[in-house]
């Protein structure tokens, strides 16, 4: 009896180390997505009076409708988690996670519930401007002036129309297209601004927000120029908003003050990341900006591996250990990371750093799939306290895309090999 007690306690141990059950990336990730699959309605609700309809047809675009569900909108984050499930369908070659992302964009794409939507936006826009259409369902995909609206959405349809062609889908990421090429807001040197809060701000979320579509369009069309746009704005960024003292990105740059922001915000270094990395995929091995691209990784992954936290987690803001674990920036840098090391573009030590990385994201995702410590989307502020106080939330596709992102790249990394200096001694020759 004493022998079985032993074994108990050891089995016990090594299942469970600091309160947390010992989770696979692959099952966590399923957990997830299984959540979030089952948590989607595909239904639309009157505001008003609480009935619920599963198409818009026949019904008056003055009825106060909106998607009922926060995965069947169409918003950034949303894209990030479309990105999120095909590359966990392609990992585990469960269809059923590009299932979901193609019933989702048929959702909004059905002529019938698109043309409702739009006409609601057209007749709010006329009676009260830009404000007025905020509150509208799907109004990012009419509005159309930010990439915001249509970046990552748009490098969700890439991936889509590359698995399931549909002339609507092209339609839509031609119009994308056109407008990262024409109509967004730039620089004199071609660096992507925005207008706002200060006139010509840099902003590093915009990195992932435009990268994320044009190394996608370049595979798709073949054209090279897209590789070289996209590499020129990582490169652009990396020049305005690196922080040599620090080794870090700051949020932000105003052109008209020529002052950097005074956060090294954890998600906005995870925009940076996970965009380069995604460039860097896709990228042709011959383009001439390939190793200038590469090279800017390599600091930042050096830079984010001095700012983990001793459980694994990266900080709110990135050099104030007294600000709040973060999840979504931890998740960035954990599948920028992983996916470095896996394609021979960081030394393999860097995988002990994804590793501690994933213990800590462990610690904020229960045992049901819920994702906490998600930090709500966030503007740009001169104030550190502002940063500090942006509220948590839980299970908001913010989050759970990266955090995906991140289990989906740790299922097939190498584990952390320390070479011992016992297997170097033979190297050492006595003279």
């Amino acid at each position: 009896m004493k022998t079985i007690s032993l074994f108990v306690t050891i089995l016990l141990f090594a299942v469970v180390a600091d309160g947390q059950p010992k989770r696979s990336p692959r099952s966590t990730a399923v957990q997830i997505a299984d959540r979030i699959l089952s948590a989607t309605t595909y239904r639309f609700i009157n505001k008003e009076s609480g009935e619920t309809f599963s198409s818009t047809k026949g019904i008056a675009a003055a009825t106060p409708l909106r998607v009922e569900n926060q995965y069947n909108d169409w918003h950034y984050t949303n894209g990030v988690l479309a990105l999120a499930m095909l590359e966990l369908a392609d990992k585990t070659g469960d269809k059923r996670y590009e299932e979901f992302v193609l019933k989702n964009m048929n959702f909004v794409f059905n002529e019938g519930n698109l043309d409702f939507f739009r006409e609601q936006f057209e007749r709010a826009k006329q009676a009260g401007g830009w404000r007025a259409v905020t509150p509208l369902s799907w109004h990012m995909i009419f509005r159309g002036k930010r990439l915001d609206d249509n970046g990552p959405m748009g490098a969700s349809l890439i991936e889509l129309q590359l698995r399931h062609p549909n002339d609507r889908f092209l339609e839509y990421i031609r119009t994308t297209a056109l407008h990262i090429e024409r109509a967004e807001p730039r620089l004199e040197d071609g660096t992507i601004a925005r207008i706002w809060p200060h006139e010509q701000t840099i902003w590093a979320d915009d990195a992932f927000m435009a990268i994320s579509f044009l190394c996608r369009f370049g595979k798709l069309t073949g054209e090279e120029r897209y590789f070289t746009e996209a590499a020129h704005q990582i490169l652009n960024y990396n020049r305005y908003l690196w922080s040599s003292e620090k080794q870090l990105y700051h949020h932000c740059y105003h052109t008209d003050t020529g002052e950097r922001g005074v956060a090294h915000w954890s998600r906005a270094n995870g925009w940076v990341f996970m965009a380069t990395a995604d460039l860097l995929k896709e990228m042709p091995l011959a383009h001439p900006l390939r190793s200038a691209v590469l090279r800017t990784f390599r600091e930042q992954a050096s830079g984010i591996a001095r700012y983990q936290g001793a459980r694994g987690l990266w900080h709110q803001l990135l050099d104030k250990v007294d600000s709040y674990e973060e999840i979504t920036g931890t998740a960035m840098f954990v599948f920028g990371i992983a996916r470095g090391v896996k394609n021979g573009w960081l030394h393999p030590d860097f995988i002990y750093v994804a590793e501690q990385g994933l213990k800590g994201m462990m610690t904020k995702i229960s045992d049901a799939g819920d994702v906490t410590a998600i930090c709500v989307g966030t503007g740009i502020m001169p104030s550190l306290l502002y940063y500090y106080t942006r509220p948590q939330q839980s299970n908001t596709p913010m989050g759970e895309g990266p955090v995906i992102r991140a289990l989906v790249e740790m299922m097939d990394a190498p584990a952390y090999r320390e070479i011992k200096a016992d297997e170097q001694y033979d190297k050492i020759r006595v003279q």
